[in-house]
This record gives structure tokens, sequence and C-alpha cells, in this order.
């Protein structure tokens, strides 16, 4: 009796979600259908017609309020963001987001993994999100080119790897950073290490002695070089150079930041590291210079 019981839930939530997908769909192909593709619309433009979709799509059907504005929400992310994954960017308590083609995504929350219950409608779409995180980065990804390190205007890290490369359909992996960067003192209060090292460290940075910070994946090596830079003097003018630009280092007004720039698919127009480097010794880094980069096994 139970089980018969479970049986008719499960299939009534079948039946919630399968019309949950029929209506964004449409409602999409309807928004998608109406946009003057030749105007820059405005969100608040964008937002208006997603609800005359609602009302001309759906107004026949009884639809809660709630799940009004969810259909909402969700169409302006597919259209203006990074559908789905938007939700999960905007969560301060996600720290990393890990897509593994376009059925099973997992999130880090607190410091543990586990698999998200929602996934993208289509490969499509995914691959869509993926040119458009790449295209905001200023990047280029393809079958010939297929690995690429990009950023999110927040400042998250993006790695993504495309087919051959990754035989099961596109993978997305979404580093965040804290939106209150570490301190040198927080670190200390969380046992990172001692006040003792924590007041070294501050006399080495303040003397302008040539630091090396090394470690593997998520060992904490920006996090740590972001505490290190509360130290350096605010009078100082640094230039920092990366690979993928995620430093947060915002407590020095003359800052220049600088990002190397991958080849096209002619293999020309690169930026490299070492061009940095020699460009940067011509702006006057009467501070410091600081350098940061993966280095690939």
């Amino acid at each position: 009796m139970q089980k018969e019981e479970n049986d008719v839930e499960e299939d009534k939530q079948l039946q919630a979600a399968e019309k949950q997908l029929k209506n964004k769909r449409e409602l999409l192909e309807y928004v998608m259908h109406t946009v003057d593709l030749s105007r820059d619309l405005s969100d608040e433009e964008l937002l208006s017609l997603i609800d005359a979709g609602i009302c001309e799509q759906l107004g026949k059907s009884y639809i809660s309020i709630r799940e009004k504005l969810r259909l909402r929400t969700e169409i302006f992310n597919s259209i203006r963001r990074l559908d789905i994954l938007q939700e999960l960017v905007e969560d301060a308590s996600i720290s990393e987001i890990m897509v593994n083609g376009e059925k099973h995504i997992f999130i880090e929350q607190n410091g543990r993994i586990r698999k998200w219950e929602r996934s993208f409608d289509s490969k499509q779409k995914l691959e869509e999100v993926v040119q458009q995180i790449v295209a905001g980065s200023n990047r280029m990804i393809n079958e010939s080119s297929p690995i690429v390190d990009a950023r999110l205007p927040d400042g998250s890290r993006v790695n993504i790897v495309l087919p051959p490369v990754a035989l099961e359909g596109p993978i997305v992996t979404i580093r965040k950073f804290p939106e209150e960067a570490l301190t040198m003192q927080k670190l200390v209060s969380l046992g990172a290490l001692t006040e003792e090292a924590a007041d070294f460290l501050k006399k080495l940075v303040a003397a302008g002695y040539n630091i090396f910070i090394s470690g593997g994946t998520g060992s904490g090596k920006t996090t740590f070089l972001n505490a290190l830079s509360n130290d350096i003097p605010k009078d100082e003018r640094i230039i920092t150079i990366e690979d993928s630009a995620e430093l947060q280092i915002r407590s020095i007004p003359n800052l220049v930041r600088l990002e190397v720039r991958n080849a096209n698919v002619e293999g020309k127009n690169e930026v490299s590291i070492r061009d940095l480097i020699k460009s940067s010794l011509r702006m006057r880094p009467d501070g410091r210079i600081i350098k940061k980069r993966r280095f690939k096994v």
C-alpha cells in the first residue's frame, strides 16, 4: 500500500515537472519570437516582454503567483544571464559549481559537495552558456581549442573543457570567491597560521621581500595572497600579472591589473606572461610586481 502511494506521488511530481518544463519552453519561444533583435533591449524592457508572454501564453490556465515569478526569473536568466547556473552564482553559501554535462551538476556548499537537483534543458543550452561565459572574458573555445580559463563579472574563476576531450559533454567548473576577502587576522583565528607567522610575513611584505607562494588546486594560494596584499603600503604602485584574473587587491589605489591573452584561431595575437612582465617594467613599478599563474602538470 505504501509503495503504491509513493508511486502515485512520484507520478504527480513527474507530471508537475514536465508541465513546468513545457510552460518554460512555450514562454521562452514566445519571448524569442517577440524580441526585436535589431534593438538593444534594456533589462526592464525584456522583463516587460516576459510578463506579456506570461499573460498571452499562460493566461488561460491557472498558475500561481509563485510559479509566475519563478518562470519570469528563469526566462530572464536564460536570455540575459547563465540560465539555471545564475541561481547558484548568486548564492553566497556556494563556493564551487561543477557541471558534468547538461544532466549532472554538483555544488560545494558550506564545505560539503552534493548533487544539485536541477539540470539544463538541453545540451545546446549548456553550450550557449559556455559561449556566453567565454565571450565575456574575451576568450574563445571550440573543438580545435577545447580548453579555456575564463572568469565571470563578479571575479569567479571558470574552467571549461569541451568534447571531444570531455567525453560526457561540456565540463564547467566555477570557483567562487567570498564577498569579503579573508584577512591575516581571520586566517589566524581560523588556525590557518600562527600569530607569530602572521607578524613575520607582515614585516616581509612591508619590507618588499620576494615571496613565493605555491600549492595544489584549492589549497588557498589566491586567498592567502589576497590576505598578504593588505599589508602592502598604500602609497606604492602595484602591478598584477595573471593568466586568469582572480586577485582581489582592494587596499591599493594605484593598482594596474594585467591579464594574458591567448592566441586566436590563426595562432596570432597572443600576449604571454613574458610579454606582460617586459611591459610592466616600463610602467614605473616603484612598488612591486605581483605575478600569479597556474603551472601545467
